[in-house]
């Protein structure tokens, strides 16, 4: 490995948008399950 050679770290603009999305993929599959709990409670009241 040369030393002008880049690293391998990301930029930090990139890191912070790799942090939101998994972020918002957590935010996304949490609400996923809340709707299913509470469809699932409505459809059994039947």
């Amino acid at each position: 490995m040369l030393w002008s050679d880049p690293s391998d770290e990301p930029p930090e603009e990139l890191r912070r948008v790799q942090a939101s999305l998994r972020r918002a993929g957590t935010v996304m599959a949490v609400c996923v399950l809340i709707a299913l709990i509470v469809l699932s409670a409505l459809s059994g009241r039947n």
